[in-house]
Parts: structure tokens; sequence; C-alpha cells
């Protein structure tokens, strides 16, 4: 580096968007609150219709999701999302439901679930192991943003 010439960082990837449902406005609120300071751009929804209404309204890198919701339950806002041919990369929250449940829903194309009682660090990891899986919409951000080979 020529003396006299400012250190040049490139410009962080540009974080994902966020959409996250969940009837407990506390637990909505906490998760949220940890997505942000992450870096994340989050926008909550407190029940499966009102998200269904903002993933009309805006385009998101990730959907993260409860089940059990008021109005339209989590897995009927899946099955709408890939009855439209959606393909948002998913993660379930659901304090019920099995391994085995899971499995015999195969056609939900869940990314990622997480027992209703996650850590914070646990929904990290995951949104990142999400965001960061081969095809992946951060995995497209962050080559764009890579300086080019000479």
């Amino acid at each position: 580096m020529a003396r006299g010439t400012p250190a040049q960082n490139p410009a962080p990837p540009p974080r994902a968007r966020i959409l996250l449902v969940d009837d407990d406005p506390d637990d909505r609120e906490l998760n949220a609150g940890i997505l942000i300071r992450s870096g994340y751009t989050v926008d909550t929804a407190g029940d499966g219709a009102e998200a269904w209404q903002a993933l009309h309204a805006e385009n998101y890198d990730l959907l993260i999701t409860n089940n059990k919701l008021p109005r339209v339950t989590g897995l009927d806002l899946i099955g709408k999302l890939r009855s439209e041919a959606v393909t948002l990369p998913i993660i379930l929250a659901a304090a019920t439901m099995r391994p085995e449940e899971l499995e015999q829903h195969a056609w939900m194309q869940l990314n990622a679930s997480l027992p209703k009682t996650f850590n914070l660090t646990t929904l990290l990891e995951t949104v990142e192991k999400v965001l960061c899986s081969p095809g992946s919409v951060r995995e497209q951000l962050d080559s764009s943003t890579a300086p080019a080979m000479a």
C-alpha cells in the first residue's frame, strides 16, 4: 500500500432480510432483537395471516415461523407458499412436532427445524447454517461482493 493512501476495507456483504412469525409477543421481540443485533433486517408477524400479507408485500431471504399460530398455522402458511412454488428457505419452530412428523411433511421442503424452546445461540447458528447452505441467497450475496480474481 502506498504511503498516505487510506486503507480501503471492503464493504461487508448485505445481510439477509428475515420474516419472523410468532404469536408470543415476548418471544417475537426477543428473537427479532438478537437477529437485528446480528446484522439482519427483520420484519415480524404475530400470526400466519399477517405473515402471508407480508410475504406478498416484501421480498424475504428467510422465513422463521412458529407452527401453532392463530388464524393460519405455520404448516398452513408453508403449504400456501409451496403451492405457489415459492422456494423461500424456511425454519420451522415447533414444540409438538416430532422428527417423524416432519418426515411425513417432506413436501414442506424445510431447511431446518427448531424445538420451540430453542436458545438464542441455536437460533443464530441455525439461521447462519440455512443462509450459508449451497445455493442460498446469502451465498449468492457473498460471492457477488467478493473481489474478482485476476
